[in-house]
């Protein structure tokens, strides 16, 4: 029986995800939880293991493919069940050669267009990797269809020979359309060797500016064809972007970050060749970069984050003094009894819930008509990692101690610095804190993360004058900003809010006796 291997959840607002890496390939064994593929989100890194023992057949979502949550990514078929010969693609069989097909012994295949997500009915055929007459490997990229929302990479389902297109570039396509046909047999089943100087020469034509000894340095790697297309688009060459993929792979995200680069002594654009010299023209010192898909992905979320919710940010500041002596006074005792350090987190955290619980409409959301009210606290947390913050959740937050919060946030740190964070970590969140702090922000107001009403946004502490019983005195301030839905939450309340968090950090003793 063929079990169907799906995109798991992605978590709150996460909408898709790029095909990284598959660790097998069709016809491979494969063991229950054997890990088959891994995922990319703008997050984390997601591993997919297989539901069952048996053979991957096919593989519908190739590398550097974007995919939506439950998409299907491969076919498995469970052990003791089909041959190798029912492990084989759906083809048409015995269907007759179209006008200007190869005439050649083996099967006529079909090549459909993929799963392309939710409420997306037509995509449009964006660029052809190979050209009718050229063989493919399996799993080999053929084109790129572009949608309104993603891009998606059509991988050849079979070995063979690429006999006809029937979508060209340009044209749009719907959600069952076939793109091309496949021959497949013996002529088509040409070894790897003659397949890899073709996909060699691909890398080359669009990856303009690099030499042989770039073709020669990656024999073994084919970089994903996005990354290729966006290092084109950008006139980027294959040695100024560093791999992040499997073995040095370069993913559309790597040109992009290689994009965003400064550079010394930028080679002006194809494009701009043609302009006349002119030492005055602000033109001539112009770059002009193709957005990626996945920056545009980040910058539409963002912006559908403030036009979604009636956003407003409140501040105040916080004398850090009580905070920092207690912490002092007690790390070493804290450290020694439950081997873990204590930080300032954990205080924050304490004096969230404390506040919570006074304005319970800051951990609310809204649900079409109604307010969802939380009657728990489950904290999201950002933590550094070598590639951004990521926001895991601390559930349950309000039931538990000081310490066991303090080596919570230290396992969820670990595991995002390892990239070993699991989706199920990265979701549920009630409440976010936002320590912008670390990479000495003074002040900013963070974004909601929706569905959630409420985040706070830590910043740098400073050594301040300020009054205190009428004198002048140096004290550690930090500002905070408590960003709100105002649809739900009211000034009043956001503004209590935030006082009662700056009221429990600056004597925490209220924390201990829930005051």
């Amino acid at each position: 029986m063929a079990v169907e291997l799906r995109v798991p959840v992605l978590g709150e607002s996460v909408t898709e995800a790029t095909v990284a890496t598959w660790f097998k390939k069709p016809g491979d064994a494969v063991a229950v939880d054997e890990m088959l593929c891994e995922l990319e989100t703008d997050k984390v890194t997601v591993e997919v293991p297989s539901p069952v023992a048996g053979k991957l057949a096919e593989i519908i979502a190739a590398e550097g493919e974007t995919v939506t949550p439950n998409a299907l990514l491969a076919q498995i078929m469970e052990a003791g069940d089909a041959g190798p010969e029912e492990m084989l693609p759906k083809a048409e069989t015995g269907t007759k050669p179209q006008e200007g097909q190869k005439n050649m012994s083996g099967k006529s295949v079909d090549v459909m267009v993929p799963t392309l997500g939710e409420s997306v009915t037509e995509a449009t055929v964006a660029t052809w990797f190979k050209k009718v007459g050229d063989f493919v490997a399996q799993d080999e990229m053929l084109c790129e269809l572009e949608t309104d929302k993603v891009s998606v990479e059509v991988p050849s389902p079979v070995a063979g020979v690429l006999a006809e297109i029937l979508a060209e570039e340009g044209a749009t396509v719907d959600a069952v359309a076939k793109l091309a046909v496949i021959t497949e047999g013996a002529a088509g089943a040409a070894p790897a060797k003659t397949a890899e100087p073709e996909a060699k020469k691909a890398a080359a034509v669009e990856s303009p500016g690099a030499g042989p000894e770039t073709v020669t340095a990656r024999k073994d790697v084919e970089d994903a064809p996005s990354a290729k297309k966006a290092m084109a688009e950008a006139g980027l060459s294959r040695d100024a972007v560093t791999g992040t993929g499997r073995d040095g792979r370069v993913m559309k995200e790597d040109v992009a970050r290689a994009g965003s680069a400064p550079v010394a002594s930028a080679a002006p654009a194809p494009a701009a060749a043609p302009r006349a010299p002119s030492s005055a023209s602000d033109a001539a010192r112009e770059e002009r970069v193709k957005m990626t898909r996945l920056r545009a992905t980040i910058a539409r979320r963002l912006k559908d984050a403030q036009n979604t919710a009636a956003m407003l940010t409140t501040y105040n500041e916080v004398d850090m003094s009580g905070v920092m002596e207690l912490r002092n006074s007690y790390k070493d005792q804290f450290e020694k009894k439950h081997k873990t350090k204590l930080g300032f987190m954990s205080f924050f955290v304490k004096a969230c819930i404390h506040a919570l619980k006074e304005v319970p409409e800051v951990n609310a959301e809204i649900d079409g008509g109604d307010v969802v009210y939380k009657h728990f606290v489950h904290m999201g947390v950002a933590v550094g990692t070598p590639n951004g913050l990521v926001v895991p959740v601390v559930r349950d937050a309000d039931q538990k101690s000081f310490a066991q919060i303090e080596k919570e946030i230290a396992e969820l740190g670990a595991k995002g610095r390892d990239g070993k964070l699991t989706m199920a970590e990265m979701q549920g969140g009630t409440f976010t804190i936002s320590n912008g702090g670390v990479y000495g922000s003074l002040m900013s107001s963070p974004i909601l993360n929706p569905p959630q009403s409420g985040i706070l946004g830590m910043h740098k502490i400073q050594d301040r004058p300020v009054v205190v019983n009428g004198q002048i005195v140096i004290r550690p301030m930090m500002y905070l900003a408590l960003s709100y839905d105002h649809r739900i939450v009211d000034g009043k309340g956001a503004v209590t809010f935030l006082v009662r968090v700056k009221e429990a950090l600056e004597d925490p003793r209220r924390l201990l006796m829930d005051l």
